[in-house]
């Protein structure tokens, strides 16, 4: 069979256009595929650097706290006395102001119970903004009131019974001892409280809970 090629020749030319634009359309949904899709990610800054979780940051209070005077959801005020380094390089300055919170606070009973604090930093002003930071707890718990009243007790007994032999002998002496131990339990009651008390300018060490990304501070 012989092919009219003059008839034929436009044909292939149009077939070949409609390929080379179908090629070009192809590429071009993909490019603003590609595009819309890099619309959608968070944008990074190249010049942040990023503290690993775990990390310490030392800080000074600028405030007391106390267990018996504190509430949960207190607000504190400290600054950094260190700087934080992350290879090598300055990423949070000494003297940079933090605040934190008090996550958990409870007062301590007279004869049991003693006072517990529980602290943790959630802020850090870095230029001039307050970023989001999240750190362990640091818990502390007032000391024992069993020695505290054993002693208190003790003594008031001690006392009233030297004091009932003196007066009345012997007698006296079985008067003076229930009558000295009423006294060690009523001062163990006004004076065995136990809170827990952080003085103003102490300083204190929290640990990074999460990572944090954060632009270097010059």
């Amino acid at each position: 069979m012989i092919i009219n090629r003059k008839k034929w020749l436009p044909v292939a030319g149009l077939a070949a256009a409609l390929c080379v634009a179908g090629a070009g359309l192809a590429t071009a949904k993909y490019i603003s595929h590609k595009s819309d899709a890099a619309a959608t990610q968070p944008a990074t800054d190249a010049g942040q650097v990023t503290i690993p979780a775990g990390t310490p940051i030392r800080v000074q209070l600028d405030q007391s706290l106390d267990s018996g005077r504190n509430h949960t959801g207190d607000v504190f005020e400290a600054h950094t006395v260190e700087p934080v380094l992350v290879d090598d390089r300055v990423v949070i300055p000494e003297n940079t102001p933090v605040r934190g919170e008090v996550a958990g606070a409870r007062p301590s009973g007279r004869f049991s119970h003693p006072g517990r604090l529980e602290i943790s930093l959630n802020q850090v002003e870095l230029g001039g903004n307050w970023q989001e930071i999240s750190t362990h707890e640091d818990t502390r718990s007032g000391g024992s009131h069993k020695k505290n009243n054993a002693a208190w007790i003790g003594g008031g007994a001690g006392g009233g019974a030297l004091i009932g032999a003196i007066a009345a002998g012997g007698k006296g002496a079985l008067i003076g001892g229930p009558v000295g131990a009423g006294a060690g339990v009523a001062a163990a009651f006004f004076t065995g409280k136990r809170n827990v008390h952080v003085p103003a300018e102490s300083q204190l060490v929290f640990h990074l809970a999460q990572p944090l990304s954060v632009t270097p501070q010059s």
